[in-house]
């Protein structure tokens, strides 16, 4: 009967969770959040910017708007005439004209602003986001009133994400629980984009620079010295960058550099062209040139006319930027430097400004208008290249310049106290786990407190301090975030930006390979301590005797649905990872810890309760049924170097597998590393002279005998006094099925006596050669047919580096190459590794066994192909 209600309650439980995917469906939601909304094609470029998007409720009280004026661009807002004149309020800005700096989902999140004649913010407005967690995971709300914080706060306050300190003068807003990443990126973007307007609108008075001291040798420098010193630099955009076909021919190819310093500036244009060029220079006037070599795209701007804008070429020092009119233009007639390249289009541009100083770091920025290959869609992005005069060329060298710190130094620096606590824990809780045979041989079936001293200890600080305390609870939307940033893009700062999530899958990954996924999921997962604390609790206030497990046939069905969402999530993550993210509210992570029940619609806190509910009768329900993540970790656990220990009589004493709360353990008395959650309470068993059936049995005959009982040794056996003869009994369970390992031992033949460099060769002619010779008589079509679909897999690799296939198609190629070697392994060379790569512990590979081991190794190998493949620059993303 309890049993049936187990099944019965998981089944609803499933049923739940596709009534709530019905509702993350909901289209009207959709329509009425900013998340991917459809913005005017023509937004970046109208003149008449405010027609397009509501300035008004960015601006209160303006009744008109300019055109766009300045560079970077911004509107004025006019309030109603006084005298029959204008009556200037203040400004508006977008942000994407000023900042493309991207977010969590790696596209900006274009934010209009509203800024007075003093510099403070008046009004902002989230225009379009792509972070899906701000639609589902946390209320779009969130950011509207994280946005609010900054009203009537100015662009000259130092503001920064979290608290304030005012000994520092630093101002903190609120982030926004589990959207970290988002806010610290929308801070930086929304006091870039107000400063960059203030500097240009005389709020802020611009910046101050040294001017430079050259030093003057007077040599004269080929083309090649030039670029070796770093005093002309080279910009290329590619075609694949801005959306095209891959070509050979690049979308541009840009050389510059300085011409004021007279090495440079000699060299480049001769001694006559230099004189020229300096007599028609004011004294704060700088000189640079450009030329393009090669492309299909001209920097000067096909929209180019006289009394125009050079629209294509910025120069960025700092937060200022600098644009060219026909007037800062002069012709550049020649290059005399031995050995310049040829080229087809030039330029010298003017810098009028006394802000800038070119002893000083600074960029040439070239906008270019990209395509979205998926959609269509066009969006400018720009293409920097950076430029400092060499150290040798300046009096005194070059200038110490302290660039302020990336958004995720600053958030490891405010929270290091948190992170090194945090830190410890992870450390502690790994050196007690490495310690648990010591551990467990101190407890008993009846005093576990030895191990559970540690194991709750970690419960309570996950739930408390990881879980609700510093947010940390690990997702499956991250290994998706993992797996397409390793696949296409990977980087650094994204991941840096939480560093508590950073550390923990340091923590995750080093475990699950030295012993599975149990010590994450059974000790240090929040969600999982948290469900089976409830089931520890409910067996405290008397509800033991409704506290089941569904039955092992049952379970051994259900398990696998895990690995179905997980797959499944993975499928949709490469065709669309906002779909993914949505689906990916199967967890209930985000509901829990980071954005709370009460905060969400009722739908995700019913799901939930539900689970939590149902966590009081069953042990961790969505931890073996439903977690995507544990599916995810469970199958690198398949390679785990340290398992839990077993002796020959667990294939007759069932004292273990009756206790295993996870149903980890088989009729066979084998564990399977991919389920067992590691609470050791087999580990308890296995060295428990009163607990452990085999062990109670031989003492009680020493007993009897008034032998002595010596210690138990690491074959979990009493130490012999004397060799102890075989009986038919002994002699029975060691004829079964040798529960040691997973599957029964195997060894390849080939590999007999194999050591040195052999064995390396044969080593990896066994991942790569997934054929068998022997199968060739029996299975000669398969065989056959996997040849021509590795040539043809092979090829598409080729056609990838040759730039003729995307990087979708070769995902689709190598997604089938390996469900064909899953298969032919599965009928030629069925065994996998156990325990460390180095080593010869062969076994018989389940189906599980097959695919975790194919889809790991591919994983790797694809992943190093792509990155290779990127770093030519041959790939198309």
């Amino acid at each position: 009967m309890r049993k049936n209600l187990a099944a019965s309650v998981v089944f609803y439980l499933v049923a739940f969770f596709l009534l709530l995917l019905s509702c993350i469906a909901n289209p009207a939601r959709a329509r009425s959040s900013a998340y991917e909304a459809a913005l005017p094609a023509e937004l970046k470029t109208a003149k008449n910017m405010c027609a397009l998007v509501a300035c008004t409720e960015v601006f209160p009280g303006a009744k008109s708007f300019s055109e766009r004026m300045g560079q970077p661009p911004y509107v004025e807002a006019y309030g109603a005439p006084i005298a029959g004149k204008k009556n200037l309020l203040g400004y508006v800005m977008l942000s994407t004209d000023i900042t493309d700096t991207p977010a969590y989902s790696g596209k900006p999140v274009v934010t209009l602003m509203g800024m007075d004649l003093k510099g403070r913010f008046v009004g902002i407005k989230v225009l379009k986001h792509s972070e899906p967690i701000l639609l589902l995971g946390i209320p779009e709300s969130a950011l509207l009133n994280f946005n609010k914080q900054y009203l009537g706060k100015s662009v000259t306050d130092k503001i920064e994400v979290g608290q304030s300190r005012p000994d520092e003068g630093v101002l903190g807003v609120d982030a926004i629980s589990g959207a970290t990443v988002t806010v610290i990126v929308q801070n930086q973007v929304m006091m870039t984009s107000g400063m960059a307007i203030a500097r240009q609108t005389g709020i802020v008075a611009p910046t101050v620079r040294e001017a430079a001291k050259y030093l003057v040798t007077g040599r004269r420098l080929t083309w090649a010295e030039l670029v070796k010193q770093g005093s002309v630099q080279r910009l290329l955009v590619k075609p694949e960058q801005v959306g095209l076909e891959k070509n050979v021919v690049p979308f541009i190819e840009l050389w510059f550099g300085d011409l004021n310093h007279p090495d440079v500036g000699i060299s480049l244009l001769g001694e006559n062209s230099f004189n020229n060029l300096r007599s028609q220079l004011k004294p704060d006037e700088h000189a640079l040139f450009i030329i393009r070599t090669d492309g299909i795209e001209s920097f000067k701007g096909s929209g180019f006319v006289r009394g125009g804008m050079y629209d294509r070429i910025q120069v960025k020092q700092d937060a200022d930027s600098y644009t060219f009119r026909d007037l800062d233009y002069l012709n550049l007639y020649g290059i005399v430097a031995d050995g310049a390249p040829t080229y087809n289009e030039s330029a010298i541009f003017i810098i009028r400004s006394k802000a800038f100083s070119n002893a000083y770091p600074w960029k040439l920025s070239f906008l270019g208008n990209r395509v979205d290959r998926a959609t269509g869609t066009r969006s400018f992005a720009s293409f920097d290249a950076k430029y400092w005069l060499a150290d040798a060329l300046l009096q005194g060298g070059r200038p110490v310049v302290e660039e302020a710190a990336a958004p995720y130094v600053r958030i490891w620096k405010s929270r290091a106290i948190e992170i090194g606590l945090f830190c410890l824990l992870l450390i502690v809780v790994s050196i007690a786990y490495a310690y648990r045979e010591k551990l467990t041989r101190m407890s008993t079936h009846k005093n576990k407190w030895p191990v559970n001293i540690f194991k709750y200890s970690a419960w309570i600080l996950s739930i408390t301090f990881v879980g609700f305390g510093v947010m940390a609870q690990p997702s499956i939307t991250q290994v998706l975030t993992w797996f397409h940033s390793l696949l296409f893009q990977w980087t650094w700062s994204l991941f840096l930006t939480d560093p508590f999530i950073f550390v923990f899958w340091i923590f995750i990954i080093i475990t699950v390979f030295l012993f599975g996924r149990g010590l994450f999921c059974g000790w240090m997962c929040p969600f999982g301590s948290m469900s089976e604390a409830i089931y520890k609790v409910g067996e405290k206030i008397g509800l033991k005797r409704f506290q089941t497990h569904l039955p092992q046939a049952v379970h051994d069905k259900l398990k696998w649905l895990k690995y179905a969402i997980f797959f499944g999530l993975l499928a949709v993550s490469m065709f669309s990872m906002g779909l993914a993210e949505k689906l990916a509210e199967v967890e209930p992570f985000k509901t829990t810890f980071l954005v709370g029940i009460t905060n969400r619609a009722w739908p995700y806190g019913l799901f939930v309760a539900l689970i939590l509910g149902i966590s009081l009768f069953i042990e961790r329900p969505y931890c073996k049924y439903i977690c995507p993540l544990g599916a995810a970790l469970a199958m690198p656990s398949t390679f785990r170097w340290f398992g839990l220990k077993r002796k020959q009589d667990c294939n007759s004493c069932k004292a273990c597998a009756v206790g295993c709360g996870s149903l980890a353990i088989d009729k066979a008395g084998r564990i399977d590393h991919r389920e067992c959650l590691h609470c050791l309470d087999c580990m308890v068993l296995y060295t428990d002279v009163k607990g452990c059936p085999p062990l109670s049995k031989e003492r009680k005959r020493r007993d009897r005998e008034g032998l002595e009982i010596k210690a138990i040794g690491k074959d979990g056996y009493f130490i012999p006094i004397y060799p102890i003869p075989a009986t038919p009994a002994s002699e029975a369970i060691k004829a079964g099925l040798d529960p040691r390992m997973p599957t029964d031992p195997v060894k390849p033949t080939y590999k007999t006596n194999a050591t040195g460099l052999r064995w390396i060769i044969l080593e990896i002619v066994d991942h790569v050669w997934p054929w068998n010779a022997k199968s060739w008589s029996s299975q000669r079509g398969l065989q056959i047919a996997g040849v021509a679909l590795a040539i043809a897999a092979s090829l598409a690799w080729i056609l990838t580096a040759i730039g003729q296939l995307s990087s979708a198609a070769i995902i689709a190629w190598w997604f089938g190459w390996s469900v064909y070697e899953v298969l032919i392994r599965l009928s030629g060379k069925r065994y996998v590794k156990d325990g460390p790569w180095w080593q010869d512990n062969y076994r018989y590979a389940s189906v599980m066994d097959m695919i975790s081991y194919v889809s790991f190794k591919n994983l790797l190998i694809g992943a190093a192909l792509f990155l290779s493949l990127k770093t030519l620059g041959l790939l198309i993303v």
